[in-house]
C-alpha cells in the first residue's frame, strides 16, 4: 500500500480525493493548510505529496521550496488553477515533479501519481554510474559532480541518470518525456523547466558546462575532462 499526503484547503476536493484514494488502496494523510502540510511532510515518510498551490498560512510554492531546501526528495504533484501558467513553471523550477490543472480527471491524476511513485522507488538499485566527473550512486539515489552532492528532485535525478547511462550519446526529448510521464506527456514547458532545474545544479556552480542541448531534438553530456 502506498502512502500519500494531500495538502488541499478545499474540503470538497479533499473529500472527493479521499474517497478515490481509498478505492485505490492508497493510505492518505491530509492537511488543510500549508504550515500543517509542511510539518507532516517533514516528520513522516510518504510515497508522494499532492500539493495545492493556493493554500492558507503557507502557499504551495513555499511548501515545495522548503521541502527541497530541507533535503526532502518525495515526489510532488502540484495542483494549480487554469490561469496560473507562470506559477506552474515556478513550481517546477523550485522542485515540483509534475502538475495538474483544476478541474482534473481522477484517472489522469492517479496515472501521474503512479508514474511519480514508480520513478521515486526506481532510484534504488545496486550499482554506480559514472561519466566524466559525474558519479551516481544508484543504491542511495544520490548524484555528485566533482564530489559535490547535487540537490536533485526525483525528476531531475531520472533525467541525469538517463543522460549518464547513454553518455556521450544524445538522449531524445521524447525518450525523456516517456520515462518521466509515460503516455500522459504534458506540454514542452514542463520538460524545459526540469532541464533548467537540472542545469542549475549540474552546470551553474562549476566552471565547465557539460549539459548540452541539440535544439528541438534532445540533450547530451560532454565530458569536462
Amino acid at each position: 500500500m502506498h502512502r500519500a499526503l494531500l495538502i488541499e484547503d478545499n474540503r470538497e476536493i479533499a473529500g472527493m480525493l479521499g474517497d478515490f484514494f481509498e478505492c485505490q488502496n492508497i493510505e492518505l494523510d491530509y492537511a488543510d493548510n500549508g504550515e500543517l502540510g509542511l510539518k507532516l511532510a517533514l516528520e513522516n515518510s510518504f510515497d508522494i505529496i499532492v500539493l495545492d498551490l493556493m493554500l492558507p498560512r503557507l502557499d504551495g510554492l513555499s511548501v515545495c521550496q522548503r521541502l527541497r531546501e530541507a533535503g526532502n526528495s518525495t515526489p510532488i504533484l502540484m495542483l494549480t488553477a487554469l490561469d496560473s501558467r507562470q506559477d506552474e513553471l515556478s513550481g517546477l523550477t523550485i522542485g515540483a515533479d509534475d502538475y495538474l490543472t483544476k478541474p482534473f480527471d481522477l484517472d489522469i491524476l492517479y496515472a501521474r501519481m503512479q508514474a511519480l511513485i514508480r520513478r521515486g522507488s526506481g532510484q534504488v538499485a545496486s550499482s554506480t554510474l559514472q561519466f566524466g566527473d559525474i558519479t551516481i550512486q544508484t543504491k542511495s539515489g544520490k548524484a555528485y559532480r566533482q564530489g559535490k552532492l547535487l540537490a536533485l528532485t526525483p525528476s531531475t535525478y531520472t533525467i541525469l541518470k538517463m543522460l549518464v547511462s547513454q553518455a556521450p550519446n544524445l538522449v531524445l526529448k521524447e525518450e525523456i518525456a516517456y520515462q518521466l510521464w509515460g503516455d500522459e506527456t504534458p506540454n514542452n514547458d514542463v520538460l524545459r523547466s526540469h532541464i533548467y532545474q537540472l542545469r542549475s545544479q549540474l552546470d551553474k556552480p562549476f566552471e565547465t558546462q557539460i549539459l548540452k542541448t541539440q535544439p528541438k531534438i534532445g540533450f547530451y553530456l560532454e565530458s569536462a575532462e
